[in-house]
C-alpha cells in the first residue's frame, strides 16, 4: 500500500491511529509484513506460470506487459523471454565480530531453503531489459 500523510493540517503528528473522518477505512502494512505477502505473490505467480498450458495467455491475463518503453527515448521493448531461476539456500554467512572471516552456519537439510524466482527480459534493437517478477508485482501492489 502506499504511504500517505496522516498528519492534522497543522503539521503536528497525531497521537495513535484513529481518525474523526468516517471514510478513513484501511489497514497499514508493515515492511515484513509487505515481504512476506510479496514472497506469497511471486510463488504463487510462478506456480501458475509452470502450471498454466498457454504461457502467453497467462501472462496476459496476469497484466504483465508485451511491450514496454525505452528509457533511453529508443524503440519499444518486446518480451521475449521469460526466465526461471532456482536456488537453494544450503547455509548462511555474515561478517564475524573483530575477524575478517565470515561466520559461516550450513544448514542441516531440512532447513535447505528453495526459491524459484522469474525474469522478464524484454529486448529491442538498441536495449535489454531484465525485469524482476517481483518488481513488478510489488509495483502493483
Amino acid at each position: 500500500m502506499a504511504p500517505h500523510d496522516h498528519a492534522p493540517e497543522t503539521g503536528a503528528p497525531k497521537a495513535g491511529h484513529n481518525h474523526t473522518h468516517p471514510d478513513h477505512l484501511h489497514s497499514h502494512m508493515h515492511d515484513g509484513d509487505e515481504a512476506a505477502e510479496l514472497q506469497v505473490l511471486t510463488a504463487q505467480f510462478i506456480d501458475g506460470f509452470i502450471s498454466a498450458k498457454d504461457k502467453t495467455a497467462y501472462l496476459r491475463l496476469s497484466g504483465v506487459p508485451f511491450e514496454m518503453a525505452d528509457s533511453g527515448g529508443g524503440p519499444s521493448l518486446k518480451l521475449v523471454d521469460v526466465q526461471l531461476k532456482t536456488e537453494w539456500q544450503v547455509g548462511t554467512a555474515s561478517p564475524s565480530f573483530g575477524s575478517r572471516e565470515l561466520s559461516y552456519m550450513p544448514f542441516p537439510g531440512e532447513m535447505v531453503d528453495e526459491r524459484t524466482n522469474m525474469i522478464l527480459i524484454y529486448v529491442s534493437l538498441q536495449a535489454r531489459r531484465e525485469v524482476d517478477i517481483r518488481d513488478s508485482l510489488k509495483s502493483r501492489l
